[in-house]
């Protein structure tokens, strides 16, 4: 039992920093209906920005966190106007490409810039530890799973009780009638990626820090298990974001610890089928009709 009770908080740990990824992944779906896969290589840039911050400036945990949320939302924000504006009455097939695209772009600049090689990320946090029970907790994970309740809370704050939330649902509805009603959709949707790009930096950092080490092609593998989070959930349900994010950590963690690492992969896609198969709009989505 007191193992099972580890691998949980640890699943929760994981989970917490897919959860994070999620969130822009169900922002920008839920927004414009597109899935951005360069989303994943933003949350790369992030713990590079802190990366850089702290090693070459030597900032601290805080505002390292911060500038690379705001660097990466500023990122967000240009790749939207520069690669997705011009394409957002084209085929989903072209913007999916074209995301495809961007990501290569994200990865091999990084490599140009940074090198190929993996960097040992500096220590921001202290590694101390504590036992609650028999489970022992490090204060690395109490940073993340804070950080991340904390930052959803503000997110459904910001799309539920503000003006640019309620213009955020507004498009998400009806582009054309959120238009004709006096809403700046441009605005909108480039305000959707800042906010979601900026919590994919934040991930990215305590990704750095929980792991100790960063390198150009990190953003592949997590960034498509945030996907995967986000269908699960429900993709356009920041709730549902949250809540897969949370589920295929725990999952990936326990087939590590009871079965094999070979299989923590595998059983995220097998949790895809499924939740595809037996309930395609996710665990909080709603099927929706869509003209054709």
């Amino acid at each position: 039992m007191t193992a099972f009770l580890q691998q949980l908080v640890n699943g929760l740990s994981l989970g917490s920093i897919y959860a994070l990824i999620a969130l822009g992944y169900t922002m920008v779906y839920g927004i414009i209906k597109l899935i951005n896969f360069a989303h994943g290589d933003i949350y790369m840039l992030g713990a590079y920005c802190a990366f850089l911050i702290t090693t070459y400036c030597g900032l601290g945990f805080i505002p390292a966190l911060l500038i690379s949320m705001v660097f990466c939302g500023v990122v967000g924000v240009l790749i939207e106007r520069i690669a997705y504006k011009p394409l957002r009455h084209a085929t989903r097939i072209t913007a999916l490409i074209t995301a495809i695209g961007v990501s290569y772009v994200l990865e091999y600049a990084t490599q140009y810039i940074m090198g190929s090689e993996v960097r040992t990320y500096p220590k921001l946090l202290t590694s101390a530890s504590f036992h609650l029970g028999p489970v022992t907790i490090t204060m690395q994970q109490v940073y993340i799973f804070v950080i991340t309740v904390i930052l959803m809370i503000v997110l459904q704050f910001i799309v539920q009780k503000t003006k640019m939330g309620r213009a955020m649902r507004a498009v998400s509805v009806d582009e054309d009638a959120a238009r004709l009603m006096g809403i700046d959709v441009d605005k909108t949707i480039s305000f959707t990626f800042l906010l979601g790009s900026a919590l994919a930096g934040v991930a990215g950092v305590l990704v750095g820090i929980y792991y100790n080490s960063i390198n150009p092609l990190m953003g592949m593998t997590p960034g498509l298990k945030a996907f995967i989070a986000a269908v699960f959930g429900g993709i356009g349900s920041i709730p549902g974001a949250m809540i897969g994010g949370l589920f295929i950590g725990i999952a990936e963690t326990m087939v590590t610890a009871y079965g094999s690492s070979l299989y923590k992969d595998a059983i995220v896609y097998i949790i895809l089928i499924l939740i595809l198969i037996l309930k395609p709009a996710g665990l909080l989505g709603k099927n929706v009709r869509e003209k054709v």
